[in-house]
């Protein structure tokens, strides 16, 4: 027998919800992020809120600032 079991429950987790929780982890503001990235505020905020899809091109910018 496995030591681990599988999860019972999957939770559904958006692009936009995995920066906000990466930029939130770090203690970042979106005025904080916008300036490591050059990706204006509102777009990060669209981002998190799913009105604007991430890109592969933003998912790099982001991905790098966010480590």
């Amino acid at each position: 027998m496995s030591e681990f079991r599988k999860a019972k429950r999957r939770i559904q987790v958006t692009p936009g919800d995995s920066v906000r929780i990466m930029r939130e982890l770090q203690e970042l503001s979106q005025n904080e992020l916008a300036a490591r990235t050059g990706i204006p505020q509102s777009t990060i905020s669209a981002i998190e809120h799913d009105r604007v899809k991430l890109g592969v091109e933003r998912a790099k910018v982001l991905g790098r600032a966010l480590k």
